[in-house]
């Protein structure tokens, strides 16, 4: 989750919410992939999550990229909480989750070099300590009470929050990993198509990235548990967002949207005041109940729209949310995926004539059925297999128009990174499919065995 935002002056006029996104548009030159991945810390002796403090724990590893790699630390309270560099920053999800939040890179090679650099960093780090990581949709064997609680003010507010407004908020919170991936668009109406399509094709990616059959030392009768997580956690702030397909779709559109979320927090000087439940319109009015008499900030706008937890939202760019945490593989395979789609022309129409003549019913219908079968799917007579074989044709297409070498010219175009999908495609089986069969096979039902085989 979010590092708080910073560099946004008073708001004088309505229109500002809208111009902040609208800032977001770049010429197509300048557009850029960022890629976002979670991943699970636990003690290799006991396999119990890492806590903050201690020496085998979360501060442990942030202080050793600090000081192995050239880190520069981020402090909230005194405690170290995430570190950056290089335009990248490593921060930590509620339950110790360490995810790497990458630089905006100009292609998938650079995307998976970035990868490649951080696991080896944090594995060089990790060895030293007796420490694991996994990348996993769902923490595989662990009950909330035995998750550690990171020192982050925003994370308190929401936990209890949480309880109040949905079933699964502090699962989603303390016990769930995803990779994602940042894509920029060239205007507004190229924002509309995009978010259209991520909106509609974001179950193509819960299904092929389902990783998460496991959930408190047992099979959860869902391959992506993540994605059934956020189907009851706040109804207010996540789904499929069927408004994005009507007429009049736009940034003022949006804003009205995120006008209605219930706010979590007001970030001052250091700290983050409750707002819980509170509306922003209040806030514009300077008549908001936490901080009574203030107007807000672009910096305070910035920070209410990344408390928006849709399948797919915008800020200054598009992030796509549908995937669960998983193998390196797949680690890269996610923006060539989207990047595929969305970054040629030719490409996104096609994507989107895919799916422009579906009913808000059907595109729920799928988010339901990708969670529960991944490519075995099917909602209102469409068959996610043969939907996901149609969009990685079209991604494939898309980045073979982008032409985008890597080392020079020496190594091919972006397409190899679909490997892993297409193999998917093929098989009509994902990552839970190969967990299932070993939980129900050769690991004669103990879910431990997934650390041993599956860590990174």
């Amino acid at each position: 989750m979010s590092i708080p935002q910073s560099g946004g002056g008073p708001i004088e006029r309505p229109a500002q919410l809208a111009e902040y996104l609208e800032a977001g548009c770049k010429p197509k030159a300048d557009w850029r992939i960022g890629t976002e991945h979670e991943k699970f810390g636990y003690c290799k002796d006991t396999l119990n999550p890492l806590p903050y403090e201690g020496a085998r724990s979360v501060k442990a590893m942030l202080e050793g990229l600090r000081d192995g790699f050239g880190w520069t630390p981020i402090l909230e309270g005194g405690n170290i909480i995430g570190l950056e560099k290089d335009g990248a920053n490593v921060s930590l999800e509620p339950g110790g989750q360490l995810e790497l939040s990458g630089a905006p890179l100009e292609n998938i090679h650079q995307t998976c070099d970035e990868v490649n650099a951080h696991l080896a960093e944090v594995k060089s780090v990790a060895d030293k300590l007796g420490v694991g990581f996994i990348g996993l949709g769902a923490a595989p064997h662990w009950t909330h009470e035995q998750m550690p609680r990171m020192p982050k003010g925003r994370y308190k507010l929401m936990t209890e929050y949480m309880g109040r407004v949905g079933t699964h908020g502090t699962q989603m919170m303390y016990r769930t990993c995803t990779v994602q991936v940042n894509l920029d668009f060239g205007s507004e109406a190229d924002m509309v198509k995009k978010l259209r399509v991520a909106l509609a094709l974001q179950p193509v990616a819960t299904a092929l990235f389902a990783n998460s059959p496991f959930f408190e030392g047992k099979l959860n009768g869902h391959k992506s548990w993540r994605s059934r997580i956020w189907r009851d956690l706040d109804a207010d702030r996540t789904g499929m967002l069927p408004f994005v397909f009507e007429e009049g779709m736009g940034f003022e559109r949006w804003v009205d949207y995120a006008l209605d979320v219930p706010m979590y927090f007001v970030y001052r000087d250091g700290r983050y005041i409750d707002a819980t439940g509170q509306s922003f319109r209040d806030f514009m009015k300077g008549e908001l109940p936490a901080l009574p008499g203030e107007t807000p900030t672009l910096s305070d706008w910035a920070d209410h729209l990344t408390t928006i937890f849709p399948e797919a939202r915008i800020k200054k760019f598009i992030e796509m949310r549908g995937a669960d945490g998983g193998p390196w593989r797949r680690l890269c395979a996610l923006p060539a995926l989207w990047v595929g789609l969305t970054y040629d022309d030719t490409a996104l129409d096609a994507a989107w004539d895919l799916a422009k003549n579906w009913d808000a019913e059907t595109r729920e219908g799928l988010r339901v059925q990708a969670s529960l079968h991944a490519l075995q799917a099917e909602s209102h007579g469409v068959k996610m297999l043969d939907l996901a074989r149609e969009v990685l044709a079209i991604a494939e297409a898309g980045l073979k128009a982008r032409g985008r070498t890597g080392a020079g010219g020496m190594l091919p175009d972006e397409t190899h990174f679909l490997n892993a999908l297409r193999d998917s495609a093929e098989t009509g089986r994902v990552p839970a499919d190969d967990l299932i069969e070993r939980y129900e096979g050769d690991w004669n039902g103990d879910v431990t065995r997934v650390f041993g085989e599956y860590s990174y």
